[in-house]
């Protein structure tokens, strides 16, 4: 029975329509109009493109769609300038100035006859292409012949335009080089999902990546770093290193062939060049621009941030101005990214010049001085008839009249730029820095910390918090790849992809068109599209979660959560390997003892977790010094039957900084107590020092404690990060309040980069059995 034409006008109604249809239409990401109907266009030998002569600026478009549908079906299209008015089994590719969707927009129709693809622009017809490619079946994209493939296209009408013009992913080649075959890759990966900026990271203290001619120390030292760090950048005390050189940077030829391959892909390259932070790599090559010139830089080891700094004397400025003016013979773009993002000013406050300079102006202080050098900068670059764009600290000591603010810190940078009427790209790190960590940390390659799953990528509202007038500045939203711990292309695909797709999808669909339910479900054909197209993307999409929960009797409940909505769970408690014949997950599992729950997915996803169950799960209890605002408020996340697994998940542990951490458990009523045991954090380079000791008192009326515990924590200060377990057994014990109490060690030690600092303690699970 033939089913009928579903229409859909907005993203957000084609959700359940779509999936009674088996989600034929993986398209990502969405497009803004769409109506999806059943049956198909064929592709076969006999079809053809027809390009009118009149429309030659759209044959590229057609050459490349004949190119990617002969490489990977062998099927030769023909490209022809007429067809019969009556003509079948043909795809056409045609200019309309009047579509009225914008310079990025286009207009599809899909029928059994044949294809329609109408834009304003060749820039529209290519984002056209793409839908195109994506409703045919994903092996359209491998690199070489696949056999056993109907080369077919769903029918549907679709009327389609972005809503921002910013739709960017920033690449971070100063901290680790990536060739230029990588970048090309990028570019392709970015025009595949509809995305036009690539924010390209060219200078950092670890390196200095463009080659300038009139200052070429800046690639014979700026570029090499004699050693990189080893591991997390916390994780070993002192910081260890690999002894290796790392180095390498772009020609200006082979920028101007990067530029030219972008634009053949309607990707702009911005161009960033860091100032006034940022600077060591600089600095080495030129110390005079520094405020100490007899000073011996060297290009930095290690991440973080520096304190060496441009300084803003006219030899500063000069050699900026020079550097600029090269970077605008390179890259077309209307904007150069400057940076003034973490720039220290302990060397200006150091700088009779600085000081004087400040007084001089009339400035109020080392803020303002920035707030001069980055104007002083924008009235040069707008003089060229470029802009600047810069990171939102560039907001503080006055904003320059026509920077552009990329939020990085939150949202609040950009909402304030907003309120000033200057134009934002949203970026913040909560949702779109994506060297965060996207799965558990124990299992995921090293990264620089935090947490961002995908859904919490694509739950991300640009515009939420702006008002409607304050909105219009809004040019768009970027993500960020930070590449710290990204040694490699491949490692740099890995964390970009897929969740680098949220974001085209935030990019692209009206306000209020997301559905992340549906999202996931298209997101798995798309991840063939990838795996075609050689990426080393993420396979975590698929992953299986666990959250907990007690009941009303006490008992421990975990609930099996993944995105992957239309794949089974199968589990096993007894320590045995799960398979399709093991129980099917279909509702919470209840634990009453220390279990260990495995499971596999039918996707091929695995999980494994250990659960403690013990007396003191769910039961509440306080603390005697409060720690740090928003930090545990509930006061769950010590008896919530989960133990931390690893040093570098700081979500899993919580911290006390400065004083004694100190809590009292109420398991409720007097009971059997046979041991205590909590897991305390070592990491003495990010200032967590265990306690000198640890108390563990029993009670039975919350008054009078019986000290069962009372000892020093033994550990070496060097080394690497460590999760230290303290345990008190007891033979015979009954209690109803249980009090652990660990000693601060006080302000960090001498030789410490926090030394005379408060140290803090860090503490998980505290397990009573």
């Amino acid at each position: 029975m033939k089913k009928p034409i579903l229409f859909f006008t907005l993203f957000l109604l084609h959700v359940t329509l779509l999936q009674a249809q088996e989600n034929t239409f993986n398209l990502i990401p969405f497009p803004a109009q769409f109506n999806g109907g059943e049956g198909k266009f064929e592709v076969n030998a006999q079809t053809k493109i027809i390009v009118t002569a009149k429309d030659v600026l759209l044959k590229p478009i057609a050459q490349s769609l004949a190119t990617t549908i002969k490489t990977s079906s062998k099927l030769t299209l023909p490209i022809a300038a007429t067809a019969a008015p009556t003509a079948k089994n043909v795809i056409y590719i045609r200019q309309n100035k009047a579509l009225g969707l914008g310079p990025e927009g286009y207009k599809l129709l899909v029928s059994a006859d044949k294809v329609t693809l109408e834009a304003a622009t060749a820039q529209g017809a290519f984002y056209g292409l793409q839908t195109i490619l994506q409703l045919l079946p994903a092996a359209v994209f491998s690199p070489v012949p696949v056999d056993n493939v109907s080369w077919s296209m769903p029918m549907c009408q679709i009327q389609d335009k972005p809503r921002f013009v910013h739709r960017g992913l920033m690449l971070d080649v100063g901290r680790y080089f990536m060739p230029v075959s990588f970048i090309k890759k990028y570019i392709d990966l970015l025009a595949v999902h509809k995305m036009n900026v690539l924010h390209w990271h060219l200078t950092d203290d670890q390196g200095w990546r463009i080659e300038i001619k009139k200052y070429p120390k800046l690639t014979q030292i700026g570029s090499k770093r004699k050693e990189s760090l080893v591991g997390q950048y916390s994780e070993n005390y002192p910081q260890k290193f690999d002894g290796k050189e790392s180095g390498g940077f772009y020609t200006q030829a082979e920028i101007k062939d990067v530029v030219k391959y972008a634009q053949a892909k309607y990707v702009t390259i911005i161009p960033e060049i860091e100032m006034p932070g940022h600077a060591t790599a600089a600095l080495a090559a030129y110390p005079e621009l520094g405020c100490e010139p007899s000073k011996n830089y060297e290009v930095a080891t290690k991440w973080g941030v520096m304190k060496d700094v441009f300084c803003p004397n006219e030899k500063t400025f000069t050699f900026l101005q020079d550097v600029l003016t090269e970077v605008f013979t390179l890259f077309p773009s209307k904007y150069v990214h400057i940076g003034g993002d973490e720039c220290p000013k302990d060397a200006w406050k150091q700088s009779a010049f600085c000081q004087d300079l400040i007084k001089k102006l009339n400035l109020k202080d080392e803020h303002e001085l920035q707030s001069y050098f980055i104007k002083r900068i924008e009235k040069f670059v707008n003089s060229k008839g470029k802009s600047i764009i810069g990171w939102d600290e560039i907001l503080e000591g006055g904003l320059a009249p026509n920077a552009t603010v990329m939020s990085w810190r939150g949202t609040k940078g950009g909402v304030e730029a907003a309120k000033q009427k200057h134009n934002v790209i949203m970026t913040p790190t909560t949702f779109y820095y994506l060297d965060y960590y996207q799965a558990n940390p124990a299992k995921e390659p090293l990264a620089i910390g935090g947490y961002l799953p995908i859904e919490k990528v694509y739950e991300y509202d640009p515009g939420a918090e702006f008002s409607a007038e304050e909105q219009k500045y809004i040019l768009g939203v970027q993500g960020n790849v930070w590449t710290e711990y990204m040694p490699n292309p491949a490692q740099v695909e890995y964390m970009t992809f897929p969740r680098a797709t949220a974001i085209a999808e935030v990019a692209w669909v009206p306000s209020g068109g997301k559905n992340f339910e549906d999202f996931a479900t298209r997101l798995k054909e798309h991840l063939k599209r990838l795996g075609y197209l050689k990426v080393n993307f993420s396979k975590r999409i698929l992953d299986v979660r666990a959250v907990t929960q007690f009941n009303n009797q006490g008992q421990l409940q975990v609930r099996l959560e993944k995105l992957d909505s239309d794949s089974k769970i199968y589990y096993t408690t007894d320590g045995k390997e799960p398979s399709t014949s093991s129980t099917e997950y279909v509702m919470p599992i209840t634990l009453d003892k220390i279990t260990t729950i495995k499971a596999i997915t039918t996707a091929g996803a695995k999980f494994e977790e250990k659960f403690f169950i013990h007396r003191a799960k769910g039961k509440p209890y306080t603390y005697a010094n409060a720690p740090a605002e928003g930090v545990d408020t509930e006061k769950k996340k010590l008896t919530d039957g989960q133990v931390a697994q690893s040093p570098g998940n700081s979500a899993e542990w919580v911290r006390m900084s400065g004083k004694d951490f100190e809590i009292t458990i109420d398991l409720g009523e007097v009971k059997p107590v046979t041991k205590v045991s909590a897991n305390f954090l070592k990491v003495i380079m990010n200032n967590v020092f265990p306690p000198t000791s640890v108390e563990i008192g029993l009670s039975r009326d919350g008054e009078s404690f019986k000290d069962a515990l009372a000892q020093p924590v033994s550990y070496q200060l060097e080394g690497p990060w460590q999760i230290l377990p303290v345990v008190a057994d007891f033979k015979t014990a009954r209690a109803r309040y249980i009090r652990v109490r660990a000693k601060n060690a006080g302000p960090a030690p001498e030789g410490h980069p926090s030394a005379g600092r408060p140290t803090t303690i860090a503490m998980d699970e505290v397990v009573v059995d």
